[in-house]
């Protein structure tokens, strides 16, 4: 069975981003797009089913689901691009969605019940328990925004993309992460920037003499570490632009 790039979509400024995303991405990818969305179910007598009536949620959901559809394949010609609606859990069902992708794509915020209640809770489900890779995008995310500017000084999805960035363990090197972060490197023609973030040596809280010269060593060690986890993938893409980056700090203020 072919595999598909799938989208959450939840009618939200940042699902509507993630669909351009994955669009732009399918195409890369040379793969259909696929739109889901998925509805927790709503006890009978709840406000908005008192207001609203099941009838009316179910034609938005069809609207919405058609309009993206048909607004995605204007904007990106020859895009193949399917929906499909479910009923349930959203974290869950949108997991067992992943394992059927090549990834999955989902908006930064705005998953929930309705009215997008619990916000960020699935996205963050999700990328703990999805077995394939997921992307999360946000709202205000253009297609010029993963470029670098023109000669102009424009912003432009005609010049060339920015770098990869790739965040590394070295201690775990994942093969998974390695081959999708080359992957998408290769698919953009772009460089890798490979970060690898290691902690300050205990002696340099308290100013021993010598630390100078154990910082030097250690940041040689980590930097050749780094190299060594490096060199298959160099070999395996050939043509991917590498750029190793050994720093001493926070992992997350680092990347």
């Amino acid at each position: 069975m072919s595999r598909t790039v799938t989208v959450g979509l939840d009618g939200s400024p940042e699902s509507r981003a993630a669909a351009e995303w994955a669009a732009r991405e399918a195409l890369l990818r040379s793969l259909p797009l696929k739109i889901v969305h998925v509805g927790e179910p709503v006890p009978e007598y709840t406000a908005w089913a008192a207001l609203h009536g099941p009838e009316t949620y179910q034609h938005w959901v069809e609207q919405i689901l058609r309009e993206s559809a048909e607004g995605l394949q204007v904007r990106h010609p020859g895009l193949e691009v399917t929906s499909e609606q479910f009923t349930g859990t959203v974290a869950d069902i949108l997991c067992e969605a992943a394992g059927f992708a090549e990834l999955l794509v989902l908006g930064s915020r705005g998953f929930g019940g309705i009215g997008g209640f619990m916000v960020g809770s699935v996205s963050l489900s999700v990328v703990a328990h999805a077995e394939r890779p997921v992307v999360l995008v946000r709202a205000e995310e253009l297609a010029a925004d993963e470029h670098e500017m023109d000669p102009s000084g424009v912003p432009s999805a005609a010049a060339p993309f920015r770098p990869v960035v790739l965040g590394l363990d070295i201690d775990a090197p994942d093969d998974t992460l390695m081959e999708f972060a080359f992957d998408a490197a290769t698919r953009r023609e772009a460089s890798l920037r490979v970060v690898h973030a290691w902690p300050e040596p205990p002696t340099s809280f308290y100013r021993f003499p010598g630390d100078a010269e154990l910082y030097d060593s250690l940041e040689r060690q980590q930097a050749a570490a780094l190299a060594e986890a490096l060199r298959p993938w160099r070999q395996k893409f050939p043509g991917v632009e590498v750029i190793e980056a050994s720093r001493c700090g926070s992992a997350a203020q680092i990347l």
